[in-house]
């Protein structure tokens, strides 16, 4: 049975609210019912329409967001909506059939150079997964069909997957203008088709659910929470623009040294090594006076 757990998210409409699922729902593909009888492929659409203050359903990938009439303040309502949109998933219960007519959005993705020059990142209009996955080879990357397919030319070094795009490393043996068209197409055609990008379980087998973070979270000391905190807050959004990604790994009390891993873009770049090191050297220097003497970045 497939773990499914519900986050209640807010949105710039006080009338509707998006309840995100931390496994993806559909094969990428976004449904918009207006009324019960519009929804008669969605069984999970239908239960929602019998409350009396549901508006609208729309559902996509790895989220359900629902309008309401004003009867009623989702501050009173949107917990109970939760778990009864939890527990109908948990239970097995149908999101959508597969004759429903999905809401057509084109597929559009595009190439985009990174200040890593082996590293080429490709944006897609649409959320491909939950959360951060590398793989540096195709042993690694059976968790993940699109991974493995990718690994299948021979010029692609490693994968790295966040929420909208995926960056790929190549070798030397080949230029990017020699090959960006073809794995632009290939990824764009792999997610019109509604394949797989990573396992459901992915997550979990690699210890990267919410949960796990969350735990493992916990379990540092003030500092590494400080450091951890600073690094969401102020690195990693400036570094995911560039296809890449920077990780916590520990915090030495003792010498005072941090260790962070480079992902994606970053890992083995010329260039960032040397910038990111110093840079969030000096940043958490500054922000963290007299805890931190070095910062050691370790290529992923």
């Amino acid at each position: 049975m497939k773990d499914y757990q519900i986050s209640v998210q807010k949105t710039s409409n006080d009338a509707i609210v998006k309840f995100e699922i931390n496994q993806f729902v559909t094969k990428h593909q976004s449904f918009e019912f207006n009324n019960i009888d519009e929804a008669k492929h969605s069984p999970l659409a239908q239960q929602l329409f019998h409350l009396p203050f549901v508006k609208k359903v729309y559902i996509s990938s790895n989220f359900i967001a629902v309008e309401r009439y004003n009867i009623v303040e989702w501050s009173d309502v949107q917990d109970e909506v939760a778990e009864q949109i939890e527990a109908y998933l948990n239970n097995g219960g149908v999101v959508v059939e597969e004759q429903a007519a999905p809401k057509k959005i084109p597929v559009t993705v595009y190439a985009e150079s990174t200040p890593n020059p082996a590293v080429m990142k490709f944006v897609a209009n649409k959320k491909i997964v939950n959360t951060m996955f590398e793989f540096t080879s195709i042993e690694e990357a059976k968790l993940s069909p699109l991974a493995t397919q990718l690994f299948h030319f021979p010029f692609v070094k490693s994968v790295f997957f966040d929420e909208n795009y995926v960056s790929i490393t190549k070798y030397d043996i080949t230029e990017w203008q020699e090959i960006t068209i073809q794995l632009r197409e290939f990824i764009k055609d792999y997610i019109e088709k509604g394949q797989e990008i990573v396992a459901p379980d992915a997550a979990q087998k690699l210890e990267k659910s919410t949960e796990q973070l969350d735990h493992r979270f916990d379990n540092l000391d003030d500092t590494s929470k400080e450091i951890v905190n600073i690094l969401e807050e102020y690195v990693k959004p400036a570094v995911a623009s560039d296809g890449g990604n920077i990780q916590f790994i520990s915090y030495d009390e003792d010498t005072k040294n941090v260790s962070v891993l480079l992902q994606g873009a970053c890992s083995g770049c010329p260039s960032s090594t040397l910038t990111l090191k110093s840079g969030i050297e000096n940043m958490l220097k500054q922000m963290l006076p007299g805890k931190v003497e070095m910062v050691e970045a370790i290529n992923g």
